[in-house]
Formats: structure tokens, C-alpha cells, sequence
């Protein structure tokens, strides 16, 4: 799940919108959409995960996956269409089928009332600062797949850093001259 710490952060965030033709509630009141970080927004790179959703969840053939997916009214759903206006970009099946829409725009965000995550406060939606093409996703999945490689990095530096200061203090214990 994306984290936004410090003043201003969940302000003016550009945003996509992952929205399948298939994520209606059964009543037709609510739509579930993948909204995420756009990883070129100045709080995107560095995100190990850029969806504002993320709920591990179990299942029936035991496998782990994960619950990006968070409900949005019919009407919010009309507004975060208008504001990105003609900034989206079909989503395609392997045979080339459109089963969804990327919408790009830009937010605030807000803890979740129910649930986990953070949610598009919707009165404050407006064009993005940057469009959706057909390589908007696979740059998302690349930005955080080069965040997490960069942490994995940093920890291993950090985990050898302590090992070199020890055998650096143990050669100047061993080479300081006795006086005497």
C-alpha cells in the first residue's frame, strides 16, 4: 500500500484508475477500482507498492494474492471519469479485448473509513499531469519492482556496513603499539 507521510502529501496526487467492466456490485451502486500512485508523480518512485488498497487475502486453492480493489459509488465513479476527461487507455485481455479502463487523474486522498487503505476524496479530482498511454501499467509494475530492488539494496549495504566497522575496530585494537 502506498504510504503519503508529511504535510501535504495525500494533496494533488496524481493518480490512475485500474476500473474492469466486471467490478459492479451486484445492486449496481458501487464500483471497484484499482487506484494507485502514478509512479512519474514526485511521491510515486520511491513506493514499493503504489495502490492505495492492498489486502492480502487467502485463497480457496491456498495461494496468497492480493485485493488492490476499493468501492466507489456510481457517482464518484462519473466524477474520476470526467476529470480525466480523455486521459485513459482501454485495458486488453491477451486476445486483444477491452475488459476495462486506465483513467488518469489527479486527487486527494484520504484514509478509508471501512476497510484498510486510502480512498480518492472525489470533491477534489482534476486532470492529471500526465497521460495515460498503452505503457502506463507496465511502467507502474517496473517503478515499483525498481523500488523494491533499491530497498533490497539499501538493507544489504546496511547489513554490511556493521560487519566492515567490526573488523576495521578489531585491526586498530590489534595494531595500536604497547608502551611500556
Amino acid at each position: 500500500m502506498a504510504l503519503l507521510k508529511g504535510k501535504g502529501a495525500m494533496t494533488g496526487v496524481n493518480l490512475i484508475a485500474r476500473v474492469y467492466d466486471n467490478g459492479k456490485t451486484r445492486d449496481g451502486k458501487s464500483h471497484y477500482a484499482d487506484v494507485q500512485v502514478d509512479a512519474r508523480d514526485p511521491r510515486g518512485p520511491e513506493q514499493t507498492n503504489l495502490h492505495l488498497k492492498s489486502e492480502r487475502v487467502k485463497s480457496d486453492d491456498g495461494k496468497t494474492r492480493y485485493n488492490n480493489g476499493a468501492p466507489y459509488s456510481v457517482g464518484q465513479m462519473e466524477e474520476i471519469v470526467k476529470a480525466a476527461g480523455p486521459n485513459k487507455e482501454p485495458i486488453l485481455d491477451k486476445d486483444g479485448n477491452s475488459v476495462g479502463t486506465v483513467y488518469g487523474f489527479k486527487g486527494n486522498v484520504m484514509p478509508a473509513t471501512r476497510g484498510t487503505g486510502l480512498v480518492v476524496n472525489t470533491k477534489s479530482v482534476e486532470a492529471s499531469e500526465f497521460k495515460v498511454d498503452d505503457k502506463t501499467l507496465d511502467n507502474q509494475f517496473a517503478s515499483m519492482r525498481a523500488a523494491r530492488e533499491a530497498q533490497a539494496a539499501a538493507k544489504e549495504s546496511q547489513a554490511q556496513a556493521p560487519a566492515l566497522d567490526a573488523e576495521q575496530q578489531q585491526v586498530v585494537e590489534v595494531d595500536e603499539p604497547a608502551v611500556g
